[in-house]
């Protein structure tokens, strides 16, 4: 008391609360409900999607998260203004839900949004933060997703911090997801509020598709270079802002959606993991094919997305028909893509020698191919399907 006396005396601000530290350390991984369930959303396919992540390697592989998004709870709050459970979707209620996750090694994500109601038109937690984190505390909530709909003339910023305070408060450590669409560029002022921060509006399961608030994952991937400048480099780019504790998130993947072909799917997946993107898939992983569980299961790509340097990917050059991407990694290694931009499939070259970020002897291994192809002294070729990718792993040589 005392020294709380001396800090408000000397007009010092004592810190009452923060994010908890120590999580997210790099990209959150798992699976999130609303791409494929969207309101059809219970307690069977959340079990059952467990249960296939555990048969299928997925869980093995790093997706860590099981995340319910929106319509899980019912209409209006109870007669002490709790949120409840629909109990016809979920009966064994959501403490036993997340005691099922945490059993079979997983944790346990929630949804809740900054204003009145949610997107979908269920309670939201404005006005009533404190509470609400309370009870994700009592139900074992690992990680919340934030949304940002009904939210009126609120300021992102306070609404976000005021949650992030209430989940300390309620003491239980959880992943911090700010789904604000970028609207407010918390990409500037997210770091010390939350562990990821959406940058733009949702993905959809197309190449290039948009709506009025979605597009597809290649619009968004655009957006990522370009949402802070055009100009060359990565310090233009918002990928100056994300690091171990705190990312930009491009939104959950489409990977194994009708809207993309398989190498769309390898492409996606491939540019979230050089973006160092959350890796959460959006797919029914009790139905996939065993093309689409190779992409998501990948070691050797989920290990670019994971590299604990934490540097996010850019784009180093933009062409008619190409792109090459760019990601520096731990230990002096980078990352490469070459993405084909166009419509039919084409022999790409990749002039590595010219490339003046690479200071010294590479050996580069085609991450996918699972081949080594030469090193950084050799123009390499890829023949690629339209919006495939040639993902590129280069170690230094010791001399």
């Amino acid at each position: 008391m005392k020294r709380l006396l001396c800090l408000l005396l000397a007009g010092a601000a004592p810190v009452f609360a923060q994010k908890f530290e120590g999580l997210a350390l790099t990209p959150p991984m798992g699976w999130n409900s609303w791409n494929t369930f969207a309101s059809h959303i219970n307690e069977t396919v959340v079990k059952e999607t467990a249960d296939a992540m555990v048969a299928n390697g997925m869980r093995d592989a790093g997706y860590q998260y099981i995340v319910i998004d929106d319509c899980w709870a019912l209409k209006d709050r109870d007669a002490n203004d709790q949120l409840v459970p629909d109990p016809a979707k979920f009966p064994g209620g959501l403490k036993a839900l997340g005691d099922y996750l945490h059993a079979r090694g997983f944790k346990f994500g929630m949804y809740s949004c900054a204003g009145s109601k949610t997107c979908g038109g269920y309670p939201g937690s404005m006005g009533h933060e404190y509470q609400d984190a309370r009870q994700f505390a009592a139900w074992g909530v690992d990680y919340l997703k934030y949304d940002w709909c009904n939210v009126g003339t609120r300021d992102a910023r306070e609404a976000y911090t005021t949650m992030r305070d209430a989940i300390h408060a309620a003491g239980r450590p959880m992943v911090f997801s700010i789904c604000e669409w970028g609207t407010a560029k918390p990409w500037e002022w997210a770091a010390d509020v939350g562990h990821l921060w959406r940058t733009t509006g949702d993905i959809l399961d197309c190449y290039d598709c948009k709506q009025r608030w979605a597009q597809g994952w290649k619009v968004i991937l655009d957006l990522q270079h370009s949402l802070v400048s055009p100009a060359f480099g990565p310090d233009d780019s918002i990928g100056k802002y994300a690091g171990p504790g705190h990312w930009n998130d491009p939104d959950m993947l489409e990977v194994g959606n009708a809207g993309l072909t398989l190498p769309e799917a390898r492409a996606h997946f491939s540019m979230w993991c050089m973006l160092a993107a959350p890796l959460i898939a959006g797919n029914d992983v009790r139905h996939m094919t065993p093309e689409i569980r190779a992409i998501l299961t990948d070691r050797d790509v989920i290990g670019i997305d994971q590299d604990p340097l934490g540097r996010e990917g850019w784009r180093y050059r933009a062409e008619p028909g190409r792109e090459i991407w760019v990601r520096q990694l731990a230990g002096g290694a980078w990352a490469v893509a070459l993405l084909n931009t166009g419509a039919a499939a084409a022999d790409l070259a990749l002039d590595l020698p010219s490339m003046w970020l690479f200071d010294g002897k590479f050996a580069v291994r085609d991450v996918w191919a699972k081949k080594d192809v030469g090193t950084n002294a050799q123009i390499l070729t890829a023949h690629l399907a339209s919006h495939d990718v040639a993902l590129l792993r280069l170690t230094p040589v010791k001399n």
